[in-house]
């Protein structure tokens, strides 16, 4: 915890943990940085290109400033200088996660003209799920515009993960709309698979989303 710094510009001035956390984290697009970094790090295009709407300088300003703040750090990778999270700011994952289940519902309005990446379900996914357990554990794979997400059920609870080495028996294929939906127990899982393609066993998906 050394490496927490003091809040670079504005400030509520309040002795309170929420609102220091809001020094930290509240700025226009901070936390939105935070759920892509959550799978894992990102080069700087990955990142900007994950972030429809940000401006390349914005970008480049929140960094820095999350860098100094010691939720953010620079990593040297096989490609170059990979931004990932801090443990501390990894720590994030559980209230932005509590965050998400509370607007569950103002997904119900469907996408409309909202733009959306995949890789965004792998934190919302186990954040609709949270509390649920599988014993013995049920994994599976949705398939949302090409990108691969593995969902995996256990006693310990959900976690998704986006790794291309991962090759779950069964894959559902879908829209994002309809993966929400199943998830979120707004569809079952027949309406799902009505919506969708199949590969594997149905009565996985069964155990996963009874």
């Amino acid at each position: 915890m050394e490496n927490i710094k003091q809040p670079i510009g504005r400030s509520y001035g309040q002795f309170c943990g929420l609102a220091r956390a809001l020094d930290m984290v509240g700025d226009r697009w901070n936390l939105l940085i935070v759920r892509e970094l959550l799978p894992g790090p990102l080069r700087y295009g990955e990142l900007k290109s994950s972030l429809p709407g940000i401006a390349s300088n914005l970008l480049a300003e929140r960094l820095r400033t999350l860098e100094s703040a010691g939720v953010v750090e620079r990593q040297l990778g096989d490609t170059g200088v990979l931004y990932g999270l801090t443990p501390w700011g990894a720590e994030l994952r559980e209230p932005m996660e509590a965050l998400g289940r509370w607007a569950i519902p103002l997904l119900a309005t469907g996408r409309g003209d909202d733009d959306f990446r995949p890789r965004w379900l792998a934190l919302a996914l186990p954040a609709m799920l949270r509390g649920r357990t599988a014993v013995p554990p049920v994994e599976v794979g949705f398939d949302v515009e090409g990108l691969l997400i593995v969902l995996l059920i256990d006693e310990d609870g959900p976690s998704a993960k986006i790794d291309a080495d991962l090759q779950p028996e069964t894959v559902l294929t879908a829209a994002p709309e309809i993966v929400v939906g199943l998830v979120a127990g707004a569809l079952s899982v027949d309406q799902a698979l009505a919506s969708g393609t199949l590969l594997g066993n149905a009565d996985v998906l069964r155990r996963a989303f009874p």
